[in-house]
């Protein structure tokens, strides 16, 4: 009964932090609600008894991605009214991929195979058993293809980000050391010998 009053409360937390996720207009609070979302998430798969993924969720996305994350975020000065201009014009294809990720995960969660394990199951491993083992065997013998795609999605998200931050320089001149250094008197000043007037 009291695991089943965690988990519950747990997940309340995790869909209320992702909806604010989308929701806030503020991509720092957003991210910021995005961390609570991965705490939620760690103590869910804590419950389900795989520490590993936990422990990995909490050091690596929190602790780091997240973090790089916001100094992104906070060195891009994002114009977020520009951002929006186009959010009518790209609506539609969306809620298209909002569906299709519905539908996916629906079909996910619905097939046999997403229920091998029954939570009365867990309880039957050994003390010595490793989940971080099985996970390591499971990753590169059965699903070695998915881990490669993921790999490669991930090294494209690294390219969009460098390519976010290399945009064009802003339009305010800035002064150049190496000219200011070189500058001569004569160049900038010119006397002129006017006669006095009376």
């Amino acid at each position: 009964m009291f695991e089943q009053i965690v988990f519950y409360s747990f997940a309340a937390m995790l869909v209320f932090s992702a909806s604010m996720v989308v929701s806030m207009r503020n991509p720092v609070h957003a991210a910021l609600f995005l961390i609570l979302a991965f705490f939620t998430s760690a103590a869910l798969w804590l419950l389900l008894q795989a520490e590993f993924l936990a422990i990995v969720l909490v050091l690596v996305y929190v602790g780091a991605v997240m973090v790089l994350f916001l100094f992104v975020v906070m060195m891009l000065d994002i114009n977020v009214t520009v951002i929006r201009e186009g959010f009518a014009r790209h609506l539609p294809v969306g809620i298209g991929v909002a569906i299709m990720m519905l539908l996916s995960m629906g079909l996910i969660v619905g097939s046999k195979q997403f229920q091998l394990v029954q939570p009365e199951d867990l309880n039957k491993f050994d003390p010595q058993f490793s989940n971080t083992q099985e996970l390591g065997l499971a990753l590169y013998t059965d699903y070695l293809y998915p881990f490669e795609i993921a790999g490669a999605i991930l090294l494209v998200a690294i390219i969009a980000a460098i390519s976010l931050t290399m945009r064009k320089p802003r339009t305010h001149k800035t002064p150049k050391p190496e000219k200011q250094v070189s500058v001569r008197s004569q160049d900038r000043v010119r006397i002129v010998k006017m006669e006095s007037e009376k």
